[in-house]
């Protein structure tokens, strides 16, 4: 049974200020259910230094992991237990905040002036909330990329594809997370398990996703008006999620099509969210804001 979209392609909303940043949100605060474990994904892409120089400055995060992919500049950050590093073009960062860290993530563009990169946020369940933290530093090098016949290249940041597995581990929501690039004209079928919530973002390209049989016309926002034909063309900036099944079918357009393409385990336990901090409950985020005030945040050192 083949995965088909569902509900509609999402156009995520218009760019937005993230502490100084201006960046695309595919999706985030809300709608927790259909992409439980997943809670916010954000695209950061800009070639003009001033629209994303100013970073995000020293931040709180408590209850999740965040990961961070770039694909061009870089990313230096810092955190209050100490850690320094920086990501460059194709590394991953896999941060798990636990009980809790303040850190700060500070972009610079190419020798161009071009960023692009995505930040991905992951639920943590009740019994990891408040766990140590800790980080998954991956450099491209480690990122393994599978080739087929067809020419689709495929990069494994987390879990097993196409024999390959990704080199980031021990992840609550037991995560796939792939890079997945088709090229033009071409038709591909890719498996994911049915026990996984999973959608694609297109960030390159165009293309469809389609069932095997006859494909199922969703909407997009752009076409959803009364006595509309229905369009399920997918573009660049252009999120997908699918409904269960164990395979999704792509057709690439003319240019080939380039996404990511994310699936893990549901959590399903109540979200309490309050910006960077993810609980299950009000009074925990009670606890979390008042440890602010008391600096009593961080918990492990």
């Amino acid at each position: 049974m083949s995965l088909r979209p569902i509900k509609q392609i999402i156009q995520p909303k218009p760019t937005i200020e993230g502490a100084g940043v201006k960046l695309q949100r595919a999706f985030g605060f809300g709608k927790t259910k259909d992409f439980d474990p997943f809670l916010l994904l954000d695209d950061f892409r800009n070639e003009n230094p001033q629209d994303y120089i100013a970073g995000f400055p020293w931040h709180p995060h408590r209850g999740i992991e965040t990961i961070t992919y770039v694909l061009a500049g870089s990313v230096e950050h810092g955190d209050s237990l100490g850690n320094r590093g920086k990501m460059t073009a194709g590394d991953v960062q896999w941060m798990t905040a636990g009980s809790g860290i303040l850190h700060q993530e500070m972009p610079k563009g190419d020798s161009r002036g071009r960023m692009h990169g995505f930040q991905l946020w992951a639920n943590l369940p009740s019994s990891l909330k408040m766990t140590d933290p800790r980080y998954q530093d991956i450099p491209a090098s480690a990122i393994p990329e599978v080739t087929d016949d067809d020419g689709t290249r495929v990069r494994v940041v987390c879990g097993e594809f196409w024999g390959k597995k990704g080199p980031v581990e021990g992840v609550a929501a037991d995560p796939n997370y792939v890079d997945i690039s088709v090229p033009p004209g071409q038709h591909k079928r890719i498996n994911v398990e049915t026990t996984r919530n999973a959608f694609a973002y297109v960030f390159a390209g165009s293309g469809t996703f389609r069932d095997s049989s006859e494909p199922r016309a969703v909407l997009t926002e752009q076409a959803a008006e009364p006595g509309g034909a229905p369009v399920y063309d997918v573009s660049n900036h252009s999120l997908v999620l699918f409904d269960r099944g164990d395979e999704i079918n792509v057709q690439a357009g003319s240019e080939g099509i380039r996404f990511l393409l994310v699936s893990g385990k549901p959590i399903e336990e109540p979200v309490a969210w309050y910006g960077p901090i993810v609980m299950n409950t009000q009074e925990q985020i009670r606890q979390a804001i008042a440890d602010l005030h008391t600096g009593a945040f961080i918990k492990h050192r």
